[in-house]
């Protein structure tokens, strides 16, 4: 096995660049950006998964093939509250039955509470890195992290009433290459004023009301775009406004889980698992907040998400919103998902036609 280490996380929405500084700052490795997901990256992870597992674990396994390939040597997988937790032991075995050597660190094996069982973990990334290094790159880290969430909000809150087609994309990709040179704190918020300025002075031609639609679902899916098939891009294409809650600043920096269980308790007493108890939480506040419409947006074979479809459906007739379910597998058809966000745009649209049209009429009768 070469010498240098050269780190790899599977591609997940834009967090690459976060995870980057990290690696390269914190742990002192070299960290290769996984290359885009294609559907070459998807065909990679099924013919080689079982069977039955969900669909964002062969995208993961797809992007440790492709990442190995490209000469990493150091792969990571994340922990969860669902199967997600055993899928990286599973990962490293069908990896290694292939014949591949490399290091794996596993989140799931390491024991939180224990400073011995994180530093012992993260020393399978680099066996000299130095705590004190990784401490002192996490406050940047975090920093990237919740702006990248800020921008990704701002992006799809206006892009789907840009003037020039193209202005969101263009600038979001600049930054994004311009956040892998930086390696400070300085560095990284002169380049956030920067790009706040910029992506603010984009011309729009946005309407008093919009049409607002929230995206809830499980926590890859509804993140990662080429998984849903970039479903926000063709939303905002519509003229849509579209709100997702679910993002890395929401669930691990301000920790919001308790928070959504909460909310989520008049039609989830217990927790139903992973992300489920989010979604019925988040579309709950959608709904309250006056949205549109919601759209679930989940994994083929993800139980807990298909426990919360009934759940959604309660608050769907309670508040009077329409909700759409999504189901994506290595299968699901393109054509067939722009054909249903289509309908679902026509169905909104005529819902707040008549909305509009009662309350003219009401507003006529209190007039005489």
């Amino acid at each position: 096995m070469n010498n240098e280490i050269v780190a790899c996380f599977p591609q997940w929405a834009n967090y690459s660049h976060a995870f980057r500084y990290l690696f390269e700052n914190g742990f002192d490795v070299k960290y290769m950006t996984p290359p885009p997901i294609t559907k070459k990256t998807l065909e990679l992870g099924s013919k080689n998964s079982p069977d039955y597992v969900c669909t964002p674990f062969k995208y993961c396994l797809g992007c440790y093939l492709e990442a190995l390939h490209n000469g990493a040597n150091c792969l990571m997988q994340i922990f969860g509250a669902c199967r997600l937790n055993y899928y990286g032991e599973l990962a490293e075995q069908i990896l290694r039955d292939m014949g591949y050597e490399f290091h794996f660190f596993n989140m799931a094996n390491v024991k939180w509470t224990s400073p011995k069982s994180i530093m012992e973990n993260l020393r399978v990334v680099n066996p000299k890195a130095s705590l004190f290094k990784i401490i002192k790159a996490l406050p940047t880290t975090i920093a990237i992290i919740k702006t990248i969430d800020e921008f990704d909000d701002f992006v799809r809150h206006n892009v789907g009433f840009e003037v020039n087609d193209g202005d969101f994309d263009k600038t979001y990709k600049e930054f994004n290459k311009k956040l892998d040179e930086v390696n400070s704190m300085r560095e990284f918020r002169k380049l956030k004023k920067e790009y706040a300025k910029r992506f603010k002075a984009i011309p729009i031609n946005k309407p008093q009301k919009t049409i607002k639609v929230g995206m809830v679902g499980d926590y890859y899916t509804v993140q990662e775009p080429f998984s849903n098939y970039f479903m926000e891009k063709e939303l905002a294409k519509m003229g849509m406004e579209v709100f997702r809650d679910m993002n890395l600043t929401n669930t691990i920096i301000h920790n919001q889980w308790k928070n959504r269980r909460k909310v989520a308790k008049k039609y989830a007493k217990y927790n139903i698992g992973a992300t489920a108890n989010f979604t019925v939480a988040e579309a709950l506040n959608f709904a309250r907040q006056g949205m549109d419409g919601v759209i679930q947006v989940k994994c083929f074979g993800c139980t807990p998400e298909l426990d919360a479809m009934p759940i959604l459906q309660n608050v769907s007739k309670d508040y009077q919103i329409p909700i759409l379910h999504f189901s994506f597998d290595s299968q699901t058809s393109e054509t067939g998902v722009k054909t249903r966000l289509e309908a679902f745009y026509d169905m909104v649209e005529a819902r707040r036609k008549d909305s509009n049209l009662e309350n003219e009429k009401l507003a006529n009768l209190k007039e005489n």
